[in-house]
């Protein structure tokens, strides 16, 4: 597994998912509900557009779709019929309304990040910095503090405010080593404050961290973040 690096410029993440359906059985009858049959590779091809299309709109956030003027807009122009919008019309349509879902998902995780930090700030040990970076020291270490030019070596685990892990360089049983110029505002920052030895929380607001447009579709845009960083070394040239 690659390393999900907090460089700016290389992250690549990769999550698959699997979900199981079960087998419903009606009280009435013993009849097996079974999926529908796809019997050509007409059959086939169909039901693929239509999951590929749902999976893409679902994905960016639009709640549903009204199934049967998709099928119409199919129909009519398979049918050369009169159609109720021009294509123009439909890509402005379709732009407007994966725009509009994305700023409401963006808002919406950028206030959960803002009332999840105010109350954060308040707990005993939690240290908040004047742009909005906050730290809680596990343990202080007694090393030096690395400059902003160095290359540092550190193990971390990384989360969302909801609990959910990206990424853990624990679990890989492999340090990050990385130059601290190269990564998040937040992580450079932090780190020239720590001794070697220490280990610290960070929580990180957007702005410091991935900022509107989020990270390798793990990272949601405008997400505050949260790490648990193990500083071990400063690796000298």
């Amino acid at each position: 597994m690659k390393t999900f690096l907090l460089v700016l410029s290389f992250i690549t993440v990769s999550i698959a998912g699997a979900q199981t359906k079960k087998t419903t059985v009606t009280k009435q009858s013993t009849e097996i509900k079974q999926p529908v049959l796809l019997k050509s590779s007409s059959d086939s091809f169909s039901y693929a557009i239509g999951l590929e299309g749902a999976s893409y709109y679902k994905q960016q956030g639009i709640p549903a779709v009204n199934t049967a003027l998709v099928k119409k807009a199919f129909d009519d122009v398979y049918g050369n019929k009169t159609l109720s919008i021009t294509a123009e019309t439909s890509t402005s349509i379709i732009q407007q309304t994966i725009q509009k879902s994305m700023n409401q998902k963006l808002s919406t995780e950028k206030e959960a990040g803002k009332n999840f930090l105010a109350a954060n700030k308040k707990r005993p040990g939690v240290i908040e910095l004047p742009n909005g970076l906050q730290y809680e020291v596990i343990k202080q270490g007694t090393g030096m503090k690395p400059l902003a030019t160095d290359t540092v070596k550190a193990h971390y685990r990384g989360t969302l405010i909801d609990g959910k892990e990206f990424d853990n360089s624990y679990k890989r049983g492999e340090p990050l080593q990385i130059p601290l110029n190269s990564v998040i505002a937040g992580w450079t920052q932090a780190l020239q404050l720590m001794p070697v030895g220490s280990k610290w929380k960070l929580f990180i607001p957007s702005d410091l961290a991935y900022g509107d447009r989020g990270a390798g579709g793990v990272i949601p845009g405008g997400a505050t973040l949260i790490f648990d960083i193990e500083l071990l070394d400063i690796i000298k040239k």
